[in-house]
């Protein structure tokens, strides 16, 4: 029996190019323009890393499939995954922005769907542009599978891992029966790049987008919803405390300032 894995993957803008609009109160259409370029989030790309390799140590016929929500402008990132060594990739399609309940439940289902026979879900911790930091748990959730997040390595057979994570307290392991999700940070190893094969493989490949009736999925309600989007404010001038030779009107106008500000 195949043990197969599956990468959740989106499309971000670039962080480098993104500005944000004062007068923008919903985020940009599903499918539609973007005002700036968009790319791989990056969290997604150490999930991918870590789904080869362990289809590299499991062998046999481990598959890895990337899973994305969004239209075609999403195909040109998951022929990058399949490039990089992905085995397939599909596009549930939006109809709207969905917030995270939405998308858990989508992601669940289409997993469930269009990849029965997979043991493992991997995502990135958090997106650049909603930073969430939910949709990996909240997808396990739905699934009714474990989870751990931040995680820096995975390693194991088809039936458990050993998962590296990092928590309030540093470094720590755990063992993961499967099926299970993981939400993945910056790992210590180097992303890999595709090769002209995985290039000419990833052209030839069909990216099918499916809707939601294709995967048999009932959008719940919205439980939250995006009021505005709006610049961080600037950063206010700070106060310079000298001392003069007079160290302890210094400490004591130091420990004025904290308390005024409840920071003691």
């Amino acid at each position: 029996m195949a043990a197969n894995i599956v990468v959740l993957m989106k499309q971000v803008p670039d962080n480098t190019k993104l500005r944000v609009d004062s007068a923008l109160t919903a985020m940009p259409a599903p499918g539609g323009p973007s005002p700036v370029d968009m790319m791989m989030n990056p969290f997604d790309e150490y999930a991918l890393e870590t789904a080869l390799r362990l289809k590299d140590s499991w062998g046999g016929d481990t598959t890895v499939t990337a899973l994305s929500l969004g239209h075609d402008s999403v195909k040109a990132l998951l022929k990058k995954a399949i490039a990089a060594g992905a085995d397939a990739a599909f596009i549930v399609g939006e109809t709207a922005p969905l917030d995270g309940f939405q998308r858990a439940t989508v992601l669940a289902k289409a997993v469930q769907t269009l990849v029965p026979d997979a043991v493992l879900v991997l995502g990135g911790h958090s997106s650049l542009d909603e930073a969430g930091h939910q949709t990996a748990a909240m997808t396990a959730e739905a699934l009714g599978w474990p989870s751990l997040s931040g995680v820096k390595l995975a390693e194991g057979d088809t039936s458990s891992l050993t998962v590296s994570r990092v928590g309030d307290g540093g470094l720590e392991q755990h063992r993961m029966t499967l099926p299970g999700v993981l939400a993945t940070i910056k790992c210590d190893y180097e992303l890999r790049t595709s090769n002209i094969k995985g290039v000419m493989k990833a052209n030839k490949t069909d990216i099918p987008v499916k809707s939601l009736a294709d995967i048999g999925v009932t959008l719940p309600s919205a439980t939250t919803t995006l009021i505005q989007l709006s610049p961080r404010p600037a950063k206010a001038a700070g106060q310079v405390i000298t001392a003069d030779g007079n160290e302890d009107a210094a400490i004591d106008a130091v420990v004025a300032y904290l308390k005024a500000q409840k920071f003691a």
